[in-house]
């Protein structure tokens, strides 16, 4: 039996009051006839499209090659040697009070998100020993950016001289998607050297950032930075504290989202991959998948940018040739690691839950799970032991891959000492390269949500929008206006969504900078 409708808001604003909502267009509260669509990977994007189409009376297949869903923010169990079944997953993911729309998938299950739990601070750390705080960083802009001058040791009275500010006045006002055409053709490195921005300011200020694309800044595009900017310093008054899931991935998120969808008829198929997609005789589009094959009146692809490129190069009669052809250029970021580590003791009790770091040999960031994660926190209460995770982004692609590992411990040694002491249990290390680069001058080449096929359309955090949002929150939103697109054309109520404001929120800092965009 069908489930009932919901047609809530898909995130309810913060505690900022200029949050930008974008209505629902008007419709029927369901689909009549119900129309079916495969929706391809069940990442955040594919899920937010499969919610929203189901929760309207649509007939969702939803498709994943993986065994599990929640693409990169997704889990699966492992067996330890000491015989403890645990989660493993492709690290940390920070769920940022300014995510929306992300935040309104998850309250299908969780109204209050009672499974997510703030974070108290975000501390970020130079190997100079430098150490910058969010914690009492004021969270209303344009105090928020000058509370973190004002508290930051990186910034120094002659670097703030130095500084050129009429080189930093585009951050001031940042609107999609005139930030791309205005700085899309730079990279971020090159914009601070332009910008004079001070050397350790920059590594932990906005290398943070531009990392978290796991990029290096030189191959960044400075529009992408600029928004980052936009979203948490400048544009929104959530501030830069987070939110982390109280437990594993699969058991806080999206083990019971499947089942919501479940109880909205919609048909979850983890590990089936999709082969080949045409469009079909009389309309519609056959999706063979590696178990049968289907015709679905409609299609969401929310893959990776490696799995869209793939697909579409097997899919020889999809989109025209143009869209093809900038859907063959998309690029991936370079490798990650995550490593983590169960260890025989603790680490210090002042350990912070999360590290940002910077100067470390390739170590970007150290997270102590137990802080939060209710099942690491059972490991290490049951051993007397810890669990550590390690992230390293932008790897050089051909760089040792076992030199890396090890470096990646030696440098949690050198930021934790005592882990010199400590016995390894047991140890995962996951390389990845399925991330997107948002290469200098890639704008024009990302693909919309909308394709030449009205029945056609693309979600994912590659997808190019005119709403200022990125990462998780990207890939929720793009989901979101996907599903809008295809009810739209069913005559059916869509999704209304949020965002942070879409300009600048000073009218006087935004008349500079548009007067040095002249």
């Amino acid at each position: 039996m069908t489930g009932p409708v919901h047609h809530q808001p898909a995130a309810r604003r913060g505690r900022d009051r200029r949050a930008r909502v974008l209505p629902a267009h008007p419709g029927a509260r369901r689909a009549a006839g119900r129309p079916t669509v495969a929706v391809i990977g069940a990442g955040i994007a594919g899920l937010a499209a499969a919610t929203t189409l189901a929760e309207r009376g649509v007939a969702v297949t939803l498709y994943e090659r993986e065994p599990y869903v929640g693409g990169r923010v997704g889990g699966w169990p492992t067996r330890l040697r000491d015989g403890s079944t645990v989660t493993m997953s492709r690290g940390f993911h920070a769920f940022f009070r300014q995510y929306y729309n992300l935040r309104g998938l998850l309250r299908r299950t969780d109204p209050a998100l009672a499974r997510l739990a703030g974070l108290p601070d975000y501390p970020l750390l130079h190997a100079d020993g430098l150490r910058d705080s969010f914690r009492h960083v004021p969270r209303t802009p344009p105090w928020s950016a000058l509370g973190f001058v004002a508290l930051s040791p990186t910034f120094r009275l002659r670097d703030l001289r130095a500084m050129d500010p009429v080189a930093a006045l585009p951050l001031l006002d940042v609107r999609v998607p005139d930030v791309y055409h205005r700085l899309d053709d730079l990279s971020a490195h090159d914009f601070l050297e332009a910008v004079r921005f001070p050397e350790q300011a920059r590594h932990l200020a906005f290398e943070v950032f531009s990392r978290s694309f796991f990029a290096d800044p030189r191959q960044l595009s400075a529009a992408e930075m600029a928004l980052m900017f936009h979203i948490y310093f400048l544009g929104s008054a959530e501030g830069l504290l987070f939110d982390v899931p109280r437990a594993p991935f699969p058991t806080a998120l999206w083990d019971p989202l499947v089942g919501y969808l479940r109880r909205h008829d919609a048909e979850v198929r983890t590990g089936n991959a999709v082969e080949h997609v045409a469009p079909a005789p009389g309309g519609g589009f056959e999706v063979a998948g590696d178990r049968d094959e289907r015709r679905h009146d409609a299609v969401v692809l929310a893959l990776d940018a490696a799995g869209l490129r793939s697909l579409v190069a097997r899919s020889e009669r999809l989109g025209d040739p143009a869209w093809r052809e900038r859907v063959a250029r998309l690029r991936t970021a370079p490798p990650f690691l995550v490593t983590r580590l169960w260890l025989d003791r603790p680490v210090a009790p002042d350990r912070p839950g999360f590290l940002g770091t910077s100067g470390f040999g390739g170590l970007d960031n150290i997270s102590v799970l137990g802080r939060w994660e209710d099942e690491a926190a059972r490991w290490a209460a049951r051993t007397k032991g810890s669990v550590v995770e390690l992230h390293a982004y932008a790897v050089a692609p051909r760089a040792p891959r076992t030199a890396e590992q090890r470096r990646l411990v030696e440098q949690l040694h050198r930021v934790y000492p005592e882990t010199r002491a400590a016995t390894v249990v047991d140890v995962r290390h996951e390389w990845r390269e399925d991330c997107p680069l948002f290469p200098v001058g890639g704008y024009a080449d990302r693909p919309t949500v909308r394709t030449c096929d009205p029945g056609l359309v693309v979600a994912g955090d590659v997808v190019r929008t005119h709403l200022p949002v990125a990462l998780m929150e990207r890939a929720a939103t793009t989901g979101f206006l996907a599903a809008n697109a295809l009810l739209e054309r069913w005559g059916v109520r869509g999704q209304t969504l949020w965002t942070v404001p879409d300009r600048g929120r000073d009218a006087v800092l935004r008349k500079a900078a548009a007067w040095a965009g002249r």
